[in-house]
């Protein structure tokens, strides 16, 4: 933690790290101060006007060749053709089984939604290989980054979108920010915009802390707030474009809840400089500053088996690589050139505004001529993960929608083949969830005219093949550490991972159901024409009740109860059914603990879910909150201040 601290902040010691004012604490003075200190105008550089015009999907009219890194078609190709050797394989296997009594219609739906399920693993399982392949041999990626510490030629634009964000916390990591790109030597090179969306009644708070920061600080800061949300977020950046987008050569763009080092910042601006032909370049963010137990999971899956994934993603992505719309930066003028975005026709769910933006627009630059690469950065690239499996569900909902809008420019005009498998991709993270539904209904169709009855047992290789791909994705991160010394002294050593794995591991298949219940209901709602809207993201939880679960969770209850008596009265479907019906049953459970804060401290403890930026027990103090006056309500996240909120430095 206190590592982290120091390396963004520039802070060296734990002393000093704990004279930061809480974040609780600032907030509070922010809502007191707010409309006596605010006032309008005075928050804006000189207008420098850029245009940004509407794409058309139907035509491409101006189409350029990329140079990509070599080799990158028989990469490509290996890893498609492998996975589908391996789903036909499979496949192949599973049809002569059925055969034996015949092969009728819903031998062939099984056959169907078996094969492309089982390819998708492959796929999944042979680019986390590459990945490993990768970084065993020394090899990230193929662009030529800058040198750490080279400063760039071209001036940046910091863009910190916000919508009905806790004031207190985001402007301690704007602070934090600001402060490192002035270490770092980038004072005269970066400006910082904050770009609200906020209601109005958060107009005011905003406000006061923005002057307050600006007050102090040596990194030029920038707020504007637009009265009306008009399409979000790619609305949000595309206002500033137009405004102000001619007087820089780069914006990188941050999510509320990002932070990154003004060390990474500055390399990333100072690899576009070294690449002209780099349109973007998107880092990998690890997970911080998690509390609950969920989030706990989520960072350490981020930071032991991320890097293994990432690297194969990098390996076979290329000049084509994709957007995830945070902890990216982009070449301004390519940027107004290539991804202004059209309302799509007909209404929301399917119309209306692109809601997931970023792989669309990532998609635009390549087919304008753009190299689009991704960057994994050892350090300085981080994010926030939701509280609750409740909360992730909330903003996976939206994703689901915007993803699932993907499927109408699948045939876009001048995409590049990769950029389609992008946006498929992306729609198939969701779409395999109604698909495992669907086989585990197909198979039980089968069962019940006796088809599995006859099946033969499945070669012993076939049995450890899916085995391997299953659990390839985990087991390969762990041979990674196991090649790498201070790679597993990072996770608390062999007795700290496998403490980790052996909570990460069952609880992994427990979760599984539940999360592809989530989906299955978004999907649903998707079809009966409920869109998500954008409601403000909860970026800390005081848990959540029982009651308040089983609220939540009544849909997979039913299914869950349906599963366990169809196991009951067939005791060879129980084997394969118990695990589904066990995590849907008990997801009301796994909800409410996994949101208690109280069982996060006790695991980070144990050592549990430990990661390079959280210390060992008895390392060092950890930074918490002030003691509660007793004269203010109780904060909402009521949890020790995380590793992100530490962040603050005192703006009073």
């Amino acid at each position: 933690m206190v590592s982290v601290i120091s390396s963004v902040t520039g802070v060296d010691t734990v002393d000093d790290a704990e004279a930061f004012a809480s974040i609780e604490a600032l907030a509070d003075k922010l809502q007191h101060d707010a409309f006596r200190s605010w006032k309008p105008s005075g928050d804006l550089p000189p207008a420098a006007p850029l245009a940004m015009p509407e794409q058309r999907f139907d035509r491409c009219d101006a189409r350029a060749a990329v140079v990509g890194p070599s080799g990158m078609t028989l990469r490509r190709a290996a890893l498609v053709g492998g996975a589908g050797a391996l789903g036909l394989l499979a496949a192949s296997v599973l049809m002569q089984s059925l055969a034996r009594d015949g092969f009728e219609v819903r031998d062939v739906v099984l056959l169907a939604l078996f094969l492309p399920l089982f390819a998708w693993l492959a796929f999944s399982c042979l680019s986390a290989l590459a990945g490993f392949v990768s970084l065993v041999m020394g090899r990230r990626e193929d662009l030529a980054a800058a040198a750490p510490g080279r400063l760039p030629l071209g001036a940046t634009a910091v863009l910190v979108p916000i919508y009905n964000e806790e004031v207190g916390a985001i402007f301690a990591r704007l602070r934090a920010m600001s402060r490192s790109i002035a270490s770092a030597g980038g004072a005269g090179l970066f400006d910082i915009f904050i770009l609200s969306d906020s209601r109005q009644e958060n107009h005011a708070a905003e406000h006061a802390a923005y002057l307050t920061l600006r007050e102090a600080n040596s990194v030029p800061i920038y707020y504007r707030r637009r009265p009306m949300n008009h399409a979000r977020k790619p609305g949000n950046i595309a206002d500033w474009v137009r405004r102000f987008g001619g007087a820089y050569d780069y914006m990188l763009v941050l999510d509320a809840d990002s932070l990154m080092s003004g060390e990474a910042m500055i390399r990333l601006a100072a690899t576009l400089d070294r690449n002209p032909q780099v349109g973007l370049i998107q880092t990998t963010p690890a997970v911080l500053g998690a509390a609950s137990p969920f989030a706990r999971w989520q960072q350490f899956a981020s930071r032991f088996y991320g890097p293994v994934a990432s690297a194969g993603l990098i390996w076979w992505s290329g000049a084509e690589a994709t957007f995830w719309g945070h902890n990216a930066i982009l070449r301004v003028r390519a940027f107004a050139e290539s991804c202004g975005l059209p309302k799509l026709t007909g209404p929301e769910p399917f119309g209306g505004h692109i809601m997931s933006h970023d792989m669309v627009e990532a998609a635009l630059l390549r087919r304008r001529g753009w190299a689009t690469h991704m960057m994994a950065l050892d350090h300085g690239s981080y994010e926030e993960f939701p509280p609750t499996v409740v909360d992730h569900a909330i903003r996976d909902r939206r994703w689901c929608q915007g993803n699932l809008q993907h499927l109408r420019l699948l045939g876009s005009a001048g995409f590049h083949w990769v950029g389609r498998m992008h946006l498929l991709m992306g729609a198939s993270a969701y779409l395999t969830s109604p698909l495992w539904l669907l086989l585990m209904a197909a198979a039980l169709a089968e069962r019940l005219h006796g088809g599995l009855a006859q099946l033969t047992a499945p070669p012993a290789w076939l049995l450890g093949l899916t085995a391997a791909l299953l659990f390839g994705g985990k087991a390969l991160p762990l041979a990674a550490a196991a090649l790498d010394r201070g790679r597993r002294r990072d996770f608390g050593g062999w007795r700290g991972i496998a403490a980790s794995m052996a909570v990460d591991l069952p609880l992994s298949v427990l979760m599984a159901p539940m999360m592809m219940m989530n989906q299955v209901i978004a999907i649903i709602d998707i079809l009966r024409g409920r869109p998500s809207g954008w409601p403000p993201q909860r970026r800390t939880s005081d848990g959540i009740a029982f009651v308040d679960a089983v609220s939540h969770y009544r849909a997979h209850l039913g299914l869950g109860a349906v599963l366990a008596l169809i196991g009951l009265v067939d005791a060879a479907a129980a084997c394969w059914l118990a695990p589904v019906s066990v995590g849907l049953i008990g997801a009301p459970i796994l909800a409410s603990a996994t949101a208690d804060n109280r069982l996060g401290d006790r695991l980070a403890r144990l050592g549990v879910f430990r990661t390079p930026e959280t210390p060992p027990a008895g390392a060092g103090q950890p930074i918490r909150a002030p003691r509660p006056d007793p004269r203010r309500p109780a904060a909402r996240g009521g949890q020790p201040a995380s590793v992100t909120s530490s962040w603050h430095s005192s703006l009073e």
